[in-house]
């Protein structure tokens, strides 16, 4: 079953780690990704650039809106994910437990909807 693991934290607290504790981070998570990925439980996973450099995209009564920045102020943004397949939501909260932003924030664990189309190829 697959399981997106959502890496939430915030970004203000993020910014005030040491350019030593940042990197020391970034390479806990590579390795994470590379121990998850030698185990087949990891399918996929990026880290994400910061929300003040997002664009957040409706469609109103057919017209396209773009306005800068996240969605929705929230405390913690979100960061980045990884695509897991996993057995279960089980094995889905102990894998995404070892994922290291976990420290600093939370890790939303949702699963995957797979959508079919008449020609039964899922999206």
């Amino acid at each position: 079953m697959k399981y997106v693991a959502l890496v939430y934290y915030d970004e203000a607290v993020m910014q005030t780690l040491s350019q030593q504790q940042w990197d020391e981070l970034n390479q806990e998570c590579i390795a994470c990704g590379d121990s998850l990925r030698e185990r087949n439980y990891m399918l996929g996973g990026q880290a994400l650039q910061p929300t003040t450099i997002a664009t957040t995209l409706r469609v109103r009564s057919g017209q396209v809106e773009i306005t800068d920045g996240p969605f929705a102020e929230t405390k913690e943004q979100l960061a980045g994910f990884y695509l897991l397949d996993v057995k279960d939501l089980n094995e889905a909260i102990q894998v995404a437990s070892k994922i290291p932003p976990a420290r600093y924030g939370s890790i939303e664990i949702r699963p995957v909807r797979e959508l079919q189309t008449t020609g039964n190829q899922s999206y």
